[in-house]
């Protein structure tokens, strides 16, 4: 704001410029350095010469100092007074290069080329500009202002809010802890009786299993008893060829002794005690042999001590010879064993028993209270907990709030929170000012963080004029990216630009009142 003032102070003196002698080219504030009176120096010390030779188009001075007015000296340089506008140098190269290059047209003196002086049109001109931002800037102020009597009282708020929550936090805390005791005390007898109901069931279901193991050991002790008299002989053990060990496909009298207990015999006392527990899990009950799918293979044929051919494939009753198949025993028991395939339901019904005996009873109603009196003490915990971790995340988020450097009237603190875009041709950047910096494609894609909030870096006599975010997504073979925010002042808060002047370090304009510096009033006397 007061570079704008001392811009429009300038241009208001300009329109009655004081003339004051001094050779071509030099500035108002560099003429007493040429006194045609006594020699001339150069500025740079160099040399001092005859003041004649003084804009006599040939450069005499290494710096060019004593050229102003030709292009004589290559590192020269033209003053353009400018009444009206803004003075200006140029380099003296362009000195009567056949174009225009100040307002006034002093610099095309002696090209042939008549320049029209618009330095009071440009004046007029840019002192409506500055006008205009000079009135931007002190509405964007007085917003400003607006914003730190808000930031003050909200900030005022939110450390009371801040202190009540503390406080608040010590009752909460000792009510988590009385909860806590009374939830321990209560699940204490709940894991004692339910600890007592498990066990009760674990032991109900071993007994019914071992029950169940023992049926079943009876039962396929008489199926295996084809004699019936009371003990099952290596002969008999044979005849079930899938309790066969080596893989060969048969049972050999070796390894029936072997399940036998290296015996020849066994009765059923025997037989549950060792024999059972060596077979049951290869066992098949003669009653399923046949509901088996057959082996694949080349040929229809079986052999005859796996009679798995389909109840279909059996020769017409009138085809049937006794004879034949009282020779072929085993192959009779496979036409018999066919003709009684069982249907499903066993198998269902076994396994509805399972899943019975899987499914823990209910508790007693002893047990039962006391579990919804545990659930009780929990759920009442559980909930002042929740409580307690919502109030300690509201205070870590206003003690951070509250440590932020917000300017030094906390004028910025509005943006907390708050997140501004920008769309152009291929990406939507967003700031989210104290927060992140990111870039998204407009089309679709993922989003890249161009850095998150690092500090206030503007020069010192502008620290709040620049914001930095670093540690953004890291470049391919590069470094992670950042951006610069550049604040100016405005009565809207903008993102007007995103640029990136070096590889993976963007630079943002952002326009916000809270940059707006206090106006300062220019009396009539100054204008």
């Amino acid at each position: 704001m007061l570079l704008l003032t001392l811009l429009l102070f300038l241009l208001l003196g300009l329109a009655s410029p004081v003339e004051v002698k001094r050779p071509r080219g030099v500035s108002l504030t560099s003429h007493h350095f040429y006194d045609e009176s006594k020699p001339f120096t150069c500025l740079d010390g160099s040399a001092t010469i005859a003041f004649d030779r003084v804009n006599d188009d040939y450069c005499d001075c290494k710096d060019g100092s004593d050229e102003p007015g030709t292009a004589a000296c290559p590192s020269g340089r033209f003053h353009c007074s400018n009444a009206g506008y803004r003075p200006q140098y140029i380099p003296s190269s362009r000195v009567n290069d056949g174009i225009c290059d100040c307002c006034d047209a002093t610099d095309e003196y002696n090209s042939g080329i008549v320049c029209e002086n618009t330095c009071k049109e440009m004046g007029r001109k840019e002192r409506e500009a500055l006008k205009q931002m000079a009135e931007v800037a002190r509405e964007g102020f007085e917003i400003k202002q607006a914003l730190m009597k808000e930031a003050s009282k909200r900030k005022e708020e939110k450390q009371i809010k801040l202190t009540e929550l503390q406080e608040s936090k010590k009752s909460v805390e000792e009510q988590v802890e009385t909860l806590r005791s009374l939830k321990e005390a209560a699940e204490k007898p709940e894991k004692e009786a339910k600890d007592i109901h498990q066990k009760a069931w674990e032991e109900q279901k071993a007994a019914e299993r071992a029950a169940r193991d023992q049926a079943k050991a009876e039962e396929a002790f008489h199926e295996l008893d084809d004699d019936g008299d009371g003990v099952i002989s290596v002969a008999e053990l044979q005849t079930h060829p899938e309790l066969d060990a080596d893989g060969d496909g048969i049972l050999s009298e070796s390894e029936a002794q072997t399940l036998l207990d290296n015996s020849l015999q066994a009765d059923v006392a025997r037989f549950q005690d060792t024999v059972w527990a060596a077979i049951k899990e290869k066992y098949r009950p003669e009653s399923l042999v046949d509901v088996q799918p057959p082996p694949k293979g080349p040929s229809d044929e079986e052999p005859d001590t796996q009679p798995d051919a389909h109840v279909d494939q059996l020769p017409p009753d009138d085809d049937y010879d006794e004879e034949e198949d009282e020779d072929e025993e085993p192959e009779e028991d496979s036409v018999d064993e066919e003709v009684k395939v069982p249907s499903p339901k066993p198998s269902t019904d076994v396994k509805a028993s399972e899943d019975e005996l899987e499914r823990m009873p209910p508790y007693d109603e002893t047990t039962q209270a006391l579990i919804e009196a545990a659930q009780k003490a929990r759920e009442q915990f559980e909930e002042v907990e929740k409580s307690l971790k919502e109030m300690e995340e509201s205070i870590r988020s206003l003690e951070k709030e509250i440590s932020f450097d917000f300017g030094p009237h906390g004028e910025f603190s509005y943006l907390y929170g708050q997140c501004y875009e920008l769309t152009t041709n291929e990406y939507i950047y967003r700031l989210c000012p104290f927060s992140r910096v990111s870039q998204k494609p407009k089309h679709g894609g993922s989003e890249t963080s161009l850095g998150t909030w690092g500090s206030w870096s503007g020069p010192e006599d502008n620290k709040f004029g620049v914001m930095k975010y670093e540690h953004g997504t890291g470049c391919w073979q590069g470094p992670n990216r950042s951006t610069t925010v550049k604040l100016t002042c405005g009565k809207e808060t903008v993102v007007t630009s995103t640029t990136e002047p070096s590889r993976c370090e963007y630079l943002m304009e952002f326009i916000t009142p809270a940059a707006c510096q206090e106006p300062k009033d220019l009396g009539h006397d100054e204008l």
